[in-house]
């Protein structure tokens, strides 16, 4: 079975897509074979427009829209309420069909989530089901991708809790958008302190490289 990181933010456009391509990078440049996988993301008209096409191409992985992506929703709402207008639900199936074909494809795959943690993938009347039950689908440990300024500690925090709260492993975090201000550097210490979960690195806008070994980046799958 290949290993596995599943990427989660605390909201939406903190920073998920950006950081799962610099991890893949790391890995790749590392020498290993390295993936991607998204099940879900919406407000994307096309798949060029997506997500898991911008990881496709900063990243070099070079695979078809197929191994990459399960459900593309155009309009740009929470996975279950695009879903249900689209007519295009979740199905479990689905998406453990595609984890198998990547896995099969991949020894190491980097799975990105879709808004926050508790994001509604599908609530209808057969099933209700959150991002957190993507996650344990799979089995994997996650990374959580926070922003770094204001705001930060408090979304940071109550991601983290939650998904201890839910059982779900994690690894700790890495900050995004960081400038190195007084008050970024405080807030990145009190996540820690707060969490006891260690940030991993420190993202600035526009990086090529996550500030990462490749083989401390490999050392967070499972």
């Amino acid at each position: 079975m290949s290993k596995g990181l599943y990427v989660v933010g605390t909201g939406t456009d903190v920073g998920k897509t950006y950081i799962s391509a610099l991890l893949l990078k790391a890995l790749r440049r590392g020498g290993y074979d390295a993936g991607y996988y998204k099940a879900v993301v919406s407000g994307a008209p096309s798949f060029a427009e997506s997500d898991a096409a911008y990881v496709n191409g900063a990243a070099a992985v070079g695979e078809p829209q197929e191994l990459l992506l399960s459900y593309r929703y155009a309009q740009a709402y929470s996975p279950h309420l695009a879903a249900r207008l689209e007519g295009n639900p979740v199905e479990k199936s689905e998406v453990l069909s595609a984890w198998q074909a990547v896995c099969t494809a991949y020894p190491y795959v980097t799975v990105e989530g879709c808004g926050g943690i508790v994001c509604p993938i599908r609530i209808d009347a057969a099933h209700r089901w959150y991002l957190t039950d993507l996650i344990r689908w799979l089995g994997l440990p996650s990374v959580i991708v926070s922003p770094a300024g204001l705001g930060s500690i408090n979304a940071a925090a109550l991601t983290a809790f939650y998904m201890k709260a839910q059982n779900l492993p994690v690894k700790g975090f890495i900050v995004n958008n960081y400038k190195d201000t007084l008050m970024e550097r405080d807030n990145v210490v009190q996540i820690q302190e707060l969490t006891n979960l260690p940030v991993l690195a420190c993202v600035s806008p526009n990086q090529s490289d996550i500030g990462l070994s490749p083989e401390r980046v490999a050392s967070l799958y499972a």
